[in-house]
């Protein structure tokens, strides 16, 4: 569960890949960011790409930082819980959720950019899987996420988060990405134990 045990497994492989990725479309400004951001009539035309592509977009330097510092604490917790090809198959299952649940559920959304709903959804499959080995730990952890969500559902984005990604926060986002790591986590749990029975 230590930063050297994710080094060890070469989980910082997934992390370093995601923010190469959004660094490069972050330094290419407007010739990436607009055709591959979340746009609502783009996809409907056909841009299906945008549905994953948009969470590696983001507002501008503050915003992609700030995500990638959560990013790091992501790995830093949590890397060595999980396999390379997990860690990557959560990561596009997050973000896929998340796009086609803004398509979905929140038409009103005619763009998105950044990672934090993935964040949320990575998040939850860390905590999930520490349960193993750290239960107390991770309760407690997965308890102050699900307030989190609950406040930001309720009363909106959390004081200070706007101004420190330098622009709106979409909170759906987040709660769709921490829907998407359970349900991952779920179908995970009973594949295995499905698996056991045979």
């Amino acid at each position: 569960m230590t930063l050297i045990a994710s080094f060890k497994k070469g989980n910082f492989l997934v992390p370093t890949l995601l923010a190469l990725a959004s660094l490069i479309i972050a330094a290419a400004g407007d010739t990436l960011q607009v055709p591959l951001r979340y746009d609502r009539d783009a996809i409907a035309s056909g841009e299906i790409w945008r549905l994953v592509s948009g969470h590696l977009t983001h507002l501008g330097w503050s915003h992609l930082f700030l995500n990638l510092a959560g990013l790091a604490l992501v790995f830093l917790f949590f890397g060595s819980l999980l396999s390379i090809r997990q860690w990557l198959l959560i990561t596009l299952f997050s973000a896929f959720l998340i796009g086609v649940s803004l398509y979905v559920f929140n038409p009103e959304v005619k763009w998105y950019v950044g990672i934090s709903g993935v964040l949320h959804g990575l998040f939850i499959a860390g905590g999930i899987a520490d349960l193993a080995s750290r239960k107390k730990e991770a309760i407690l952890f997965l308890s102050f996420i699900t307030m989190k969500l609950a406040w930001e559902q309720s009363v909106g984005p959390m004081p200070g988060s706007e101004s420190a990604a330098g622009g709106p926060v979409l909170v759906d986002a987040h709660l769709y990405g921490a829907i998407a790591g359970l349900i991952w986590m779920s179908a995970a749990h009973l594949l295995k134990k499905t698996q056991t029975h045979f």
